[in-house]
């Protein structure tokens, strides 16, 4: 009986008292063994569940890239009362906020790309999905807004060339499939897919555009130009007379109405790209999202439930305040007088202000960022997600 006793006791110090010599050797062993294992199944979920609608972070974050390089660009005779800072404090916050945007797009492209490997039957889901198809323009128009804001190449360079080549053709790729569906398959026509993401695809051609009058391509430019702004008109009639779209939204991705604003916003700094000047054609576009950009901030219940709980949908609130800063900046310097000059800070201040509650919020609240209720992925999560509990 004694015997019996002593032994749990010999084996209680030695898993307590002498941790390293009995237990070093499996213990390596068994991190060798299985850590690979750990890091494949916590990556699993999450290219499971991560979509191209993350893109929208990376969008606030081009978009701000560009917006700090006009904005703060020294000796700029046309700014009016542009901030004026040196060359190397301009240099240094643009640097910083380029690169910091280019990490991000790396990384959210290098897991997307990830996804699009091991998980390809979930990505021709996404494309099938009348929310998630419109998203696949987002990484490469990120990509165009950042080669655009680029403190280290400019627009006459080749490798300026080259990248434009390779994050435009994409979006020209998706458009012939895109808006092939919309005038030719019955089940995914425009008045039955129709939402205001569909805007993003007109967006995309129209940040094209931008980029090639920049390098001088007038011609293509053009040509990119109208194809983004009839389809606009298209998308803007069928979704202003409510043949589809609204009721298509789910609460949570309400704040992609701001997208209605973003498209004409983004038109008025192409055709001012095109034409040189910022005239009547970049004017009117520029007054019709100020208008609606006005309409949507009036009607906060619209986002109400939106706000309730955080989620990744919450950028989409981000980028088009940004691009409508942008066109007011242009037109700022091209209207001189207090009120255009006012827009223009508001509307900046607005934009530096969303994006870092944003940045704050996403900090905050990292463990909401791949939901189980994502509406983009709600149908196929129970089949195919991989819980590590």
């Amino acid at each position: 009986m004694e015997t019996q006793k002593s032994q749990p006791e010999i084996q209680l110090a030695v898993s307590t008292d002498e941790p390293s010599a009995t237990s070093t050797t499996p213990t390596a062993h068994s991190l060798s063994t299985t850590t690979p294992v750990h890091r494949s199944l916590s990556l699993s979920p999450i290219l499971t569940r991560i979509h191209a609608g993350y893109f929208r972070i990376t969008l606030s974050l081009s978009c701000q890239a560009l917006l700090c390089k006009i904005l703060l660009q020294p000796n700029n005779h046309n700014s009016g009362i542009t901030f004026h800072v040196s060359q190397f404090l301009y240099s240094t916050i643009l640097n910083i906020l380029w690169s910091f945007a280019f990490c991000i797009l790396v990384l959210f492209s290098v897991l997307y790309a990830l996804r699009c490997f091991f998980r390809f039957n979930l990505v021709k889901k996404e494309f099938l999905h009348h929310v998630g198809v419109n998203y696949l323009f987002a990484p490469w128009i990120s990509w165009l807004l950042l080669l655009e804001s680029s403190p280290f190449v400019s627009p006459k360079h080749n490798f300026f060339i080259i990248f434009w080549w390779v994050f435009a053709l994409p979006v020209l790729i998706l458009d012939i499939k895109i808006y092939g569906q919309w005038f030719t398959k019955g089940k995914r026509i425009l008045t039955a897919v129709a939402n205001p993401t569909s805007q993003l695809s007109v967006i995309g051609n129209l940040v094209g555009s931008r980029a090639a009058a920049k390098m001088g391509w007038r011609e293509v430019s053009v040509f990119l130009f109208s194809l983004g702004i009839v389809h606009y008109l298209v998308l803007f009639v069928t979704l202003y007379q409510r043949l589809s779209g609204g009721d298509r939204i789910p609460a949570m991705l309400r704040p992609v109405f701001f997208l209605f604003f973003a498209a004409p916003s983004m038109a008025s700094l192409a055709w001012y790209s095109i034409s040189g000047s910022f005239d009547t054609g970049s004017k009117m576009l520029f007054f019709l999202s100020l208008f609606l950009f006005t309409s949507l901030i009036c009607r906060p219940g619209l986002f109400k439930k939106a706000m309730r709980k955080f989620s990744i949908a919450w950028w989409a609130y981000s980028y088009p305040i940004t691009m409508l800063a942008l066109a007011s900046t242009r037109y700022a310097q091209e209207v001189n007088g207090g009120i255009p000059h006012a827009i223009r800070l508001i509307l900046s201040a607005l934009s530096v202000l969303v994006l870092f509650a944003l940045l704050v919020f996403t900090a905050l609240n990292t463990k909401m960022l791949l939901p189980d209720d994502d509406p983009i992925l709600v149908p196929s999560l129970p089949i195919l997600s991989l819980r590590t509990e």
